[in-house]
């Protein structure tokens, strides 16, 4: 992706395609060698179950990066394909996908999965196939060292750097006695985990932890579990009943005492927070990885990001004002294509044989400036633990909008190495 590229029409970006394997390729009008052959990315896309809601933002968003880095002139002089498989969010589907990406669809790498424990189910059988499987995933099962050296995360911070990094701001201005509310399954527990580890070191205390399952509907059953001393309501939801979850919150408080309202933004992806039945969201704070309203200080790499997606000032579609994205995860896969590149033109890419010096190439970055290729904020790679970190912001709700109030620095989520990465054998 280059700095002096002219902002692509709206026209231009492409939307969803169909299920099973697709691929997208090159543009009407630009013309490649005829030796070049595409180099052929696999994406691992939630196109279905409770993931569909991120995944179509994904892949409208890789849509979107690829068409920048082809109109740039491809990788390594090549055009470049990206070949999406629906993994229905699904652990099980997921390793049958990386599978099917890596032998019948012939892929150079993987990359895409969001949900830890579809991550989780995949990333064993990428190393099996030693087929680089980059994640654009929070879950702490990278960085943990739990998986292999073939699978890396340098578009998005965990959750573990994530939470380290807020609990101070919330302990200081929210309250110290916390109750959490979060999925019952690998990304919950790393919330539960780590923020109360974060917030015990801040002077503060969980004093209950809610687990509730990612397919529930309903959450009326579980909210009398608050207790009644709670100063902090941290709340961490994904899944299609997001929109219930907040609304019956809202109903469960009413118009009486409430703690102060703390939310990861999952559990508002997609979701208007303007929407009818939130307004009682005022005036309560949100994590976000990207601020999904353009910010009165944003910048020109934020506003071609923006442009070239095709999201407008309040993170929904240009083309749909009622179709919110999920603004604070898909850059991910903006930023991860962009490691790709820069990893595949360092390590002079040519075919899958290539693949080991692909990943020692990305091993070998210690970070990444903001600009067009990293509209999220400049980030420093970990090259030991695959991991990336950058900025994290909290916003409040403000007439119906979250405004950033607050900007951490990477180093207030940066902990000591779990794994070397590098030292292991492919």
């Amino acid at each position: 992706m280059k700095k002096d590229l002219a902002l692509p029409s709206r026209r231009s970006v492409l939307t969803g395609m169909g299920a099973g394997l697709v691929a997208a390729s090159a543009f009407p009008g630009y013309t490649w060698g005829q030796s070049a052959a595409p180099i052929k990315l696999g994406f691992q896309l939630h196109r279905t179950g409770i993931g569909a809601a991120y995944g179509r933002w994904y892949e409208r968003t890789a849509q979107a990066a690829l068409k920048v880095v082809n109109d740039a002139g491809g990788i390594n002089g090549r055009p470049v394909e990206i070949v999406f498989e629906d993994d229905a969010t699904d652990p099980k589907r997921g390793a049958e996908v990386v599978e099917k990406l890596a032998t019948q669809a012939g892929c150079d790498l993987i990359f895409g999965p969001l949900f830890s424990h579809v991550v989780i189910g995949s990333a064993p059988r990428a190393g099996e196939l030693k087929i680089p499987y980059l994640v654009c995933s929070e879950g702490y099962h990278v960085a943990s060292g739990m998986l292999n050296r073939w699978t890396m995360q340098p578009g998005i911070t965990d959750v573990r750097a994530q939470v380290s990094s807020m609990a101070p701001w919330v302990t200081q201005n929210l309250g110290k006695k916390v109750t959490m509310v979060f999925p019952d399954y690998a990304f919950g527990y790393d919330h539960r985990d780590f923020f109360t580890e974060a917030v015990k070191a801040q002077g503060g205390e969980v004093i209950a932890q809610i687990a509730i399952p990612p397919t529930e509907t309903t959450f009326t059953r579980y909210l009398p579990q608050i207790p009644a001393e709670t100063e902090v309501l941290y709340h961490v939801m994904v899944g299609p009943a997001v929109l219930t979850f907040v609304k019956e919150l809202g109903d469960f408080y009413g118009s009486g005492a409430r703690p102060q309202i703390f939310g990861f933004i999952d559990s508002l992806e997609a979701v208007d927070t303007a929407s009818p039945g939130l307004e009682f969201l005022e005036g309560t704070h949100f994590w976000e990885a990207h601020n999904r309203v353009k910010q009165a200080d944003a910048s020109e790499a934020e506003t071609f990001y923006r442009a070239a997606v095709g999201v407008d000032d309040n993170g929904a579609s240009v083309s749909d004002a009622a179709d919110v994205s999920t603004y604070s995860h898909m850059f991910s896969v903006w930023e991860t294509l962009s490691v790709i590149k820069k990893g595949m033109e360092a390590a002079g890419y040519q075919g899958p044989a290539d693949r080991q010096k692909f990943v020692e190439a990305v091993e070998a970055m210690t970070g990444f400036e903001e600009g067009q290729d990293h509209p999220q904020g400049h980030k420093v790679f970990n090259g030991k633990t695959h991991q990336v970190f950058g900025h994290q912001f909290i916003s409040k709700v403000e007439g119906g909008k979250l405004m950033r109030v607050h900007k951490t620095a990477i180093e207030d989520g940066q902990y000591p190495d779990a794994v070397d990465y590098s030292t292991q054998s492919f």
